[in-house]
């Protein structure tokens, strides 16, 4: 289930946005991103035409299964090696945009260990 990074920024920010908005718009993700709305408009039909998100004839964007999927492996990516920088004595706001970018492509393999090697300190 390979996604470009946008597509996983996007679909990450839904998620996200389904957080605390009872609904998501377009609109909703042009604002949080500081994008155009014409980008958006242009990212979600690719994210639609993928299958990764259902837009209703309101225009409510909810993520298809494969669509959260992506979106949660990219969250817990980006929680978790945020979290880990902070602990390591980065500043948050470091920490948060280093772990924006690492989250994209870093291997699972790789990932997995950070995580794995994260919980045996944490127990």
């Amino acid at each position: 289930m390979q996604v470009n990074e946008s597509s996983e920024n996007y679909l990450e920010t839904i998620l996200m946005l389904s957080k605390t908005h009872p609904v998501v718009r377009s609109v909703d993700i042009a604002t949080e991103l500081n994008f155009k709305k014409s980008s958006v408009s242009v990212a979600m039909k690719k994210l639609r035409e993928a299958h990764h998100i259902i837009v209703s004839h309101e225009g409510f964007i909810t993520l298809t299964e494969t669509g959260k999927e992506i979106a949660d492996r990219i969250y817990e990516r980006h929680t978790l090696l945020s979290s880990w920088l902070t602990q390591l004595g980065v500043d948050p706001e470091i920490a948060s945009e280093d772990a924006c970018r690492m989250e994209h492509v870093i291997s699972a393999e790789s990932f997995e260990a950070i995580k794995a090697h994260i919980s045996k300190y944490q127990q």
